[in-house]
């Protein structure tokens, strides 16, 4: 199964560097821009993200209750994209800690305020 989910932003020229920074650190690249405004990231094995204007015109607005999660194949994994995220500008919402059921999560906002997660159910090292 492939994931594909994006985000909408009200200032592509601060997201779209952001994200390029971000995945780029996991080794995710651009794959193309969108023609109505933003850019498109991942590969086909791996699936898309985007952070693009919104399609409707309206000014884009942080979803309640919406959030993306990146799976990863170790709690370090997890702690050094959260990590990444801070330097980049993004807010906490949740450092990364044991969420129960063997479950190791860390919640962050991008600078538009969209919700993240990076997460595991690997063990510890």
């Amino acid at each position: 199964m492939q994931l594909y989910a994006s985000v909408g932003s009200n200032d592509l020229g601060r997201a779209i560097p952001f994200y390029e920074a971000l995945l780029g650190s996991i080794g995710w690249s651009k794959l193309f821009d969108n023609p109505g405004g933003g850019s498109f990231f991942g590969s086909i094995a791996d699936g898309w993200f985007a952070v693009v204007t919104p399609f409707d015109g309206a000014p884009a607005t942080v979803g309640n209750g919406t959030m993306v999660g990146f799976a990863f194949n170790s709690q370090k994994e997890v702690a050094d994209f959260y990590a990444k995220a801070l330097e980049l500008g993004g807010t906490d919402d949740g450092a990364p800690g044991d969420r129960g059921g063997g479950s190791f999560f860390a919640y962050f906002r991008d600078l538009d305020g969209n919700k993240l997660c990076a997460w595991t159910f690997a063990p510890p090292a």
